[in-house]
């Protein structure tokens, strides 16, 4: 079962204020940015989080799952995305903690 575009839709509004959000379908699948950084990835109409360690703080009790077979774990996010402050919040502070991505080399 793939993402519903309404549902990756809904989680971009609810992440709009915690900076530049984007998403980006990706072999079904979706992967959400956050001021040019992965922060997420939407699989059959769930989230999963990057895991960070101030992201594990904020969470508390984390659930963790891969997003898809063979995949690191990331942290599983049920219900707490319906939460507009709380998911911009974790956001924020997973995007803070991750690297600046390395700029893609050029093709010939």
């Amino acid at each position: 079962m793939a993402t519903d575009e309404e549902f990756i839709k809904f989680l971009v509004e609810q992440m709009e204020l915690a900076g530049e959000i984007r998403y980006r379908k990706m072999f079904g699948e979706y992967a959400i940015y956050c001021n040019e950084k992965v922060v997420a990835l939407v699989c059959d109409n769930k989230l999963y989080v990057k895991p960070t360690d101030a992201g594990k703080d904020y969470i508390g009790n984390v659930d963790e799952a891969p997003p898809y077979q063979g995949a690191k774990l990331y942290f599983f996010i049920e219900d707490q995305f319906e939460n507009k402050e709380w998911l911009c919040d974790l956001i924020r502070i997973t995007d803070n903690e991750l690297p600046i991505p390395k700029p893609k080399k050029k093709r010939s």
